[in-house]
């Protein structure tokens, strides 16, 4: 048996291999005839017809032949810029997506986005953001972010890609669009919190923290299109930065596709950065750093700099510049060959009347927006609220509701959304829920960007005749996204002091959190018994919510952003480096250093019970590998999801680390008094640092495997393993 079983897999290897071979000798063949009709075309194109090709949603060439190719973003669903038709599917933000801490379910969305983006006629998106949050809640595009962790921001970058772009035979085909990854790199390490702000960092930590999402983007999920970041770069402009921009993403990353600018970002070497002196020579540095496509939204032509009245002389007058369009030109034209734009006709879509999302789509959304949930406290176990137990409900607070809007999208999506057939509030997905059975009482006390207080009468009205309060707070897209920085971190207006009026009033009171950045919420904190942070929970956030409270849903997201206590303490992130062991203890002097709530953290209605980690081999070589594993108990009386974490320390190496870092994740599923083994492997990936030399390499030494349910050190089981 054991003979016929060597021979059956030994079989199957073999055919394994030379089926992988045969489809790297099939794409190598496909790539070489796409080259080579490239270059014919390219060949025939004129000055002014390769300078139109290298913009935006570039026209279609008729005389050639050439397709056009329309963008849209996809960040959490198809947005076609600018426009909104109402008919795409709105998910959950970035940043509540990544609180699943399931890939999978990233990568499902991606590829239902790709469907509807295909639909629209939309075959190339300036998704995703694999900005890695750098700690700091003032700049507001938090929400945009996977998490403060490049491990977990490469683990949800690459189900992206790989969803929306395919893998395979599938990739890029009629169902699957381009992707492209943004913004490179280093974008949130500005100073002051603002939006574009210079970055200024050590190539340690450029290498350690921003990069390596890239990295995975490029040599895992292949993908066809980056985008480089609005600002300067250790003096450097992005947009300009051949040491980025060829040097490691072309030539160390190995990276092959296209790049397009960020919006108007070419221009801006001339009008932000003051480098250029005009359009002309912003032109030359962008196409001479690898700037393949220059975005310019609106098509404003007194913005644009890769068009011909820019162009077209200078290039005619120093011919050693045609090699550069030519360049782009090809990168541009390798990438409509590879989404089948050539072999298709073109077909006239009305976006206003087609249908683009899906009910199993807007199922989805759901689903994601209910993993998506964090439980930040209950006490006294307030939640769930049994609907047979209580006779009215307060619903308080500006987030609470919103009504379609007449113009753009729903504050309450978070930036770059489109515009949903419909979205469920929290007070739509609570009275859906409980229908005839409890009495609503609505008030919203207060705007979300106001410091009136004139409704905050109503509210404590209808708290105090309810028998439970669910009061909705946070930022929506007045208060938060791109372009809205602040320099606080607690909730605006009024907001804090609604919160304390209606605690005030002795009635039970749950807090739901919509926003899209970690927020100061320190008399929440201290002072309501039960808080779910939400972030932007898309279209179906309403009815996640209510399943929450209710019971039908276990929470079981967890953070993937830590909570600062108040702005001062900025950066607050658990990428942390030893402390001052000296005066002052590195610890501040009259407040707690410690994050308001850590990275990795979220309560369940369940309770679970951590084993002690357990090594195959408790000894390796520096070129060797095992896994660490764990039991993972359930131990209360409903079924809920986990989320075991692994975080790596090399004890003793030849330069300065982190304190931990995670390498390892993974959601499970337990029924009462169910018990799961979840294992982890350990090899170089895991193990290895970056050296005085800034290569990477495993030490020999001692390093300590951390498991647990957060990144907190009470909340971790560790093991030693030793590299020899």
């Amino acid at each position: 048996m054991k003979k016929i079983l060597f021979i059956t897999v030994t079989a199957v290897f073999f055919m394994g291999c030379k089926t992988e071979e045969s489809n790297l000798n099939s794409n190598s063949k496909k790539d070489s005839e796409i080259a080579q009709k490239v270059k014919q075309l390219v060949d025939e194109m004129t000055l002014d017809e390769k300078i139109a090709e290298m913009t935006q949603d570039a026209p279609a060439n008729e005389r050639l032949g050439i397709p056009a190719m329309k963008y849209g973003e996809a960040l959490h669903g198809l947005w076609l810029v600018l426009d909104y038709y109402g008919n795409t599917t709105v998910y959950p933000q970035a940043v509540a997506c990544a609180s699943t801490w399931e890939p999978e379910l990233i990568k499902k969305m991606a590829s239902q986005t790709a469907r509807e983006a295909r639909a629209l006629g939309v075959t190339h998106c300036y998704s995703p953001n694999l900005d890695v949050y750098a700690g700091d809640a003032r700049y507001g595009r938090v929400e945009e972010s996977y998490g403060e962790d490049p491990y977990l921001v490469s683990r949800m970058g690459v189900a992206f890609i790989e969803g929306l772009q395919g893998t395979g035979d599938e990739q890029f085909d009629e169902n699957h669009v381009m992707a492209t990854a943004k913004h490179f790199v280093g974008y949130p390490e500005n100073r002051r919190g603002i939006n574009g702000g210079f970055s200024d960092m050590s190539e340690r930590r450029l290498r350690e923290v921003y990069l390596p999402p890239f990295e995975a983007a490029v040599k895992e999920a292949g993908v066809a299109c980056v985008m480089p970041g609005h600002q300067d770069f250790n003096g450097v402009p992005c947009h300009m930065n051949t040491w980025l921009l060829n040097d490691i993403l072309r030539d160390e990353l190995g990276f092959n596709g296209f790049i397009v600018s960020d919006n108007n970002d070419v221009g801006r070497l001339e009008t932000m950065h003051f480098i250029a002196e005009n359009r002309t020579e912003a032109a030359i540095l962008g196409l001479k750093a690898g700037v393949d496509m220059d975005l310019v939204i609106g098509k404003n032509v007194d913005l644009a700099t890769y068009h011909a009245n820019v162009l077209k002389d200078t290039v005619k007058k120093n011919s050693s510049l045609m090699k550069y369009i030519d360049k782009a030109t090809s990168r541009i034209l390798t990438a409509k060959y590879k989404l089948g734009l050539f072999d298709t006709e073109p077909k006239e879509i009305n976006p206003e009347t087609v249908e683009a999302g899906t009910d199993e789509h807007r199922e989805f959304a759901l689903e994601i927006a209910e993993k998506s949930i964090i439980m930040l406290k209950n006490d006294n176990n307030l939640l769930p609220l049994d609907v047979s137990k209580i006779k009215s409900l307060a619903v308080i607070g500006p987030n609470a509701h919103e009504e379609r809007p007449k113009k753009g999208t729903y504050k309450l999506l978070g930036g770059y959304s489109g515009l949903p057939p419909y979205y469920v509030s929290v007070l739509d997905g609570l009275k859906n829920k409980v229908g005839d059975s409890v009495k609503i009482n609505y008030a919203k006390g207060c705007d979300i960007d106001s410091f009136s207080k004139d409704g905050f009468p109503e509210a404590i009205s209808a708290a105090k005749k309810s028998d439970a309060i669910v009061l909705v707070v946070g930022s929506s897209h007045k208060t938060c996204g791109e372009g809205g920085d602040r320099s606080d971190l607690d909730l605006y207006g009024v907001q804090n002091e609604l919160v304390e009026a209606i605690h005030k009033t002795g009635k039970p009171v749950i807090v739901v959190l919509i926003n899209g950045r970690p927020l100061s919420i320190n008399y929440i904190a201290e002072n309501i018994p039960s808080v779910l942070e939400t972030w932007y929970g898309g279209m179906r956030a309403g009815d996640a919510v209510a399943n929450v409270i209710f019971g039908d849903v276990n929470p079981g997201g967890k953070l993937t952003m830590s909570f600062p206590r108040s702005v001062g303490q900025v950066p607050v992130t658990y990428l942390e480096r030893p402390d001052f062991i000296g005066s002052g203890k590195g610890k501040y002097r009259f407040s707690d250093k410690s994050p308001l709530f850590p990275f990795g953290y979220g309560l369940s209605y369940t309770t679970f019970e951590y084993g002690t980690p357990k090594l195959e081999n408790e000894t390796i070589s520096v070129d060797g590998s095992t896994t660490v594993s764990v039991e993972v108990t359930n131990t209360g009386d409903r079924a809920g999801d986990e989320v075991v974490q692994m975080y790596v320390r090399d004890d003793y190496a030849s330069v300065g680390r982190y304190l931990k870092l995670l390498k390892g994740f993974e959601r499970i599923t337990l029924k009462p008094g169910e018990t799961k083994t979840v294992s982890f492997n350990l090899g170089f990936d895991e193990l290895n640092i970056l050296n005085q030399d800034m290569k990477k390499v495993v030490e020999p030494g001692t390093f300590t495997i951390s498991v647990g349910t957060s990144s907190l050190e009470k909340d971790l089981q560790k093991v030693i393993l030793s590299v020899k």
